[in-house]
């Protein structure tokens, strides 16, 4: 109950603020009212201005009385004004402000502009062409941000390229994003989770063109108004927004040795309503990747070695479709909506030879295996925004999205050697729905301090089918297996609410500071399986943070944050669905696992001096209730397990710099290196086991813009080994590097693209447990990577855009990522 009396408090807030209402100015008590109209124009051409906001104050204590935004013709009319003195404000991006004093009497109660004239603002013209374009890395309080539409490497790829390149972040090569070496991040999209990133985050990210990305938030001190999860920060992807007035569209093509890909998209716009839609599609050819296993364990004394060495072809199949509609009513109410469909399909089949020696019994024959994979959803949300017009930076807020995602698997064994027959087939139908409210409200008190407050409610119902059909020896069909067939029914909500302030201390001491409180309950039932239900379970959680930052001078800022973060288990960690890899090796979830806290400090410096962005920081974060994946031998089912557990304590203190600079006025170069020491401790199967290791990587990119629209561009990243208490997952590095042309008066381009030119194929190599020790692993695999590809670019219509603020406030950034260590729903 305590969490209702606490979410009931917020929302009583929310509505308290939503009610109050600034003083009305004017003077009289004359029943009669009047009007005040007319029509703005732009004093060069004469053209009208559209929504141009008109403002009407009192003289006397500078309140707003009342406003609009002008038509499509540039005209306006106020109605229902008392009589009075009156200033009227007129202001739009480009021009100077329009102020004058009218005043409305019994005998002339109306007053009419014939025609306003808004004379242009030449500095902030002059400021709009210094700034030019953006740069590419921005430095802000709580984040860097990644401009990726002024990156022109980013051309043909998608969003793990782009994350690649992005300040602080490491991308392997199944699409695993880590920050500052902790995987424990959560990705938005347009300040919204996906369901899409609970499976697989690598597959996810391949569905999002990089043509679509505008730019990329790296937010290392989330404030309270955040989602509690992600220990190490968040990764929020903006998507090209656009407002249009007119119409137009692009179509990008890729076709290479690795990925093809299309995008086509629209937009179209005319006066307060907009739309745009666009889908992708791409397509990796088959390819074949080798592994080398090696595997020992002792049990009650008897040493087992399995080795296992063969091929696998795979290739994948994957869109994206993206629909969305906006209508603003006046300046102060906005309505918008977006669809979202996503699928991605993925086959697999392999050959593999087998040599056993357990116990001094050796056998060896062969494996062959075939998998497929269908995961495909859907997300619907509506945002309405509403602004106070009586004081400037005054907001309320109210979203609703509603998200589902299937996925479908479906794995088959044969090895039909009489000492190791087994046939059978494992399927896992899963169905994930949420469903979203929240509701945010921002309200200025004076031009130094702002209070943030708010309320979010997520219930996720979850389904998995999962069976196991196996083929007995001589039988030509196969047979249920009951006591590895169910359905798990699993719910998980989450009710939250925060309290945030800002505040300017001073003009170059700034602090943001609140709490944000999160209640978590969830529960989980077996539809024949009874005995193993579980829950309700819940927790509650109190997450303070505060961010202080000052400025030296103009382009000088020095920056301290403290926050503590939750890692909530995904669902596929707590899945308790029975993967067989094969008859000696099994994995499955653990429904019982706890969240994971965080409590991290940052101290952070940064710079910008003649074309140079210089950051450099430190931190340090202390984890308990680690969630790792875990293995071990389990003489009960005579195979080797793999699960989830909450192993320990973890502890990461490092430091990382980035920087970006321009040589020359054609050659930008942009690089960054982390450097972190990590310490983990727990325990794993009643043993006590620890795990210390110094972690490097780093990142470099470079692009020269030479004479008649030809640009250069290279690129390389490498990420370390990724550290768990039973050993190491693979390290990963890339390089590339291309060169592309604008064509047709810059509508056009094509490009050439060139990844690991000195590669054929790339080896990635894990290790867990030491050699001489009970248990000891390594895997080793390797995938083709050397790739050529051509892009092709271009964009058709005309859009006249006009500024427009973000909508949509939904977040749940709530769940560790799956990841491909674990199962999936």
């Amino acid at each position: 109950m305590k969490c209702i009396y606490i979410i009931l408090l917020l929302v009583t807030v929310n509505y308290s603020f939503a009610q109050q209402r600034g003083g009305y100015g004017g003077a009289g008590n004359s029943q009669i009212t009047g009007k005040i109209d007319g029509t703005i124009l732009d004093e060069k051409n004469s053209e009208p201005v559209s929504y141009a906001t008109v403002v009407v104050k009192s003289p006397a204590s500078g309140e707003t009385v009342n406003g609009v935004v002008t038509g499509d013709d540039g005209k306006f009319k106020i109605v229902g004004l008392k009589l009075g003195k009156y200033i009227i404000e007129i202001s739009f991006v480009g021009y100077q402000k329009f102020t004058q004093e009218v005043e409305l009497t019994p005998k002339e109660p109306d007053f009419t502009f014939e025609k306003i004239q808004l004379v242009t603002d030449t500095d902030q013209l002059e400021e709009v062409v210094v700034a030019g374009k953006r740069e590419t890395i921005e430095n802000k309080i709580d984040r860097i941000v990644y401009n990726a539409e002024q990156d022109v490497a980013n051309m043909g790829g998608d969003a793990s390229d782009v994350l690649r390149r992005a300040p602080l972040l490491a991308v392997d090569q199944d699409g695993n994003v880590s920050l500052r070496g902790n995987s424990n991040v959560q990705i938005l999209i347009n300040g919204k989770p996906s369901s899409m990133f609970g499976a697989n985050t690598g597959d996810a990210l391949k569905m999002i063109p990089s043509d679509q990305i505008k730019s990329v938030e790296v937010i290392t001190s989330p404030s309270a108004k955040y989602d509690g999860e992600g220990t190490a920060g968040i990764i929020n992807i903006i998507t090209k927004k656009q407002t249009p007035q007119g119409f137009a569209g692009n179509v990008d093509l890729t076709a290479g040795t690795r990925i093809n890909r299309g995008v086509v998209g629209i937009n179209a716009g005319k006066g307060r309503l907009g739309f745009n839609a666009n889908g992708s599609s791409f397509y990796s050819w088959p390819q074949y990747a080798t592994t080398d296993f090696y595997q020992r364990t002792v049990v009650n004394g008897q040493e087992n070695i399995r080795e296992q060495n063969g091929e696998n072809l795979s290739n994948r199949l994957g869109y994206f479709g993206n629909m969305g509609a906006f209508y603003d009513f006046n300046a102060y109410h906005s309505l918008s909506t977006s669809l979202r469909l996503r699928g991605f399909n993925s086959t697999s089949s392999g050959t593999n030879t087998v040599s056993q020696n357990l116990g001094g019994d050796e056998t060896s024959f062969q494996r062959f295996q075939d998998n497929f994979s269908q995961n495909w959803g859907y997300e619907w949300s509506l945002d309405y925004v509403m602004k106070f017009p009586e004081q400037e930076g005054r907001e309320f807020s109210a979203s609703y999205k509603i998200d589902g995602n299937v996925r479908d698997q479906e794995f088959e064994i044969n090895q039909e050697n009489p000492e190791n027959y087994e046939v059978g087939r494992n399927v896992n139908d899963g169905n994930n729905r949420e469903n979203t409210v929240q509701l945010d409200y921002t309200h200025p008190m004076g031009e130094n301090f702002k209070l943030e407050t708010g309320f979010k409610s997520i219930i996720r119902d979850i389904d998995s089918d999962f069976r196991y059909e196996e083929q007995p020896e001589g039988a030509n069909s196969y047979q249920v297996v009951d006591n590895r067939t169910d359905i798990f029914f699993y719910n998980q909500d989450v009710f939250a609410g925060y309290i945030s302030t800002q505040t300017n201390i001073t003009k170059k001491l700034g602090m943001i500071a609140g709490v944000r409180y999160e209640y978590t309950g969830l529960e989980g039932n077996f539809e024949e399986a009874t005995e193993q239900a579980f829950g309700p379970i819940s927790y509650e959680n109190w997450l303070p943070s505060i961010i202080v930052s000052q400025k030296f001078g103009k382009f000088n800022s020095l920056k301290l944050a403290y926050n503590r973060r939750i890692q909530r288990p995904s669902l596929g960690n707590v899945n308790p669905y029975v993967e067989i890899g094969n008859i000696r090796n099994i994995s499955f979830g653990n429904p019982m696992l706890n969240p994971e806290l965080s409590d991290n400090y940052e101290l952070g410096y940064s710079t910008f001096l003649k074309g140079t962005s210089f950051n450099l920081s430190f931190f340090y974060n202390d984890i308990s209730e680690v969630i790792q994946s875990v293995i071990f031998e389990d003489p009960e089912r005579d195979a080797t397990v793999t699960t989830f557990d909450n192993v320990g304590t973890q502890q990461n203190v490092g430091s990382n710099v980035f920087i970006s600079t321009k040589f020359f006025d054609i050659w930008t170069v942009r690089g960054g290196i982390n450097a972190n020491y990590f310490m983990s401790e727990g325990i794993i199967q009643g043993q006590e086991v620890e795990n210390n290791a110094w972690l490097f990587s780093g990142n470099i990119n470079s692009n020269i813009e030479l004479p008649k629209d030809w640009v250069i561009d290279a690129f390389g990243f490498a990420r370390p080994r990724r550290q768990t208490l039973q050993g190491y997952n693979p390290a990963f590095s890339i390089f590339g590097m291309g060169i592309k042309k604008q064509i047709w008066e810059k509508r056009g381009s094509i490009g050439l693209s060139i990844i690991e030119p000195f590669k054929a194929r790339k080896p990635f190599e894990s290790e867990l447990g030491e050699e001489n020790s009970d248990f000891y692993q390594r895997n080793v695999f390797a995938i083709p990577f050397r790739s050529f590809g051509i892009n092709f670019s271009y964009k058709f219509g005309q859009l006249d855009y006009k500024a427009r603020t973000k909508r949509s406030r939904i977040s749940n950034d709530d769940q560790k990522s799956g990841g491909d260590d674990g199962q999936s729903f």
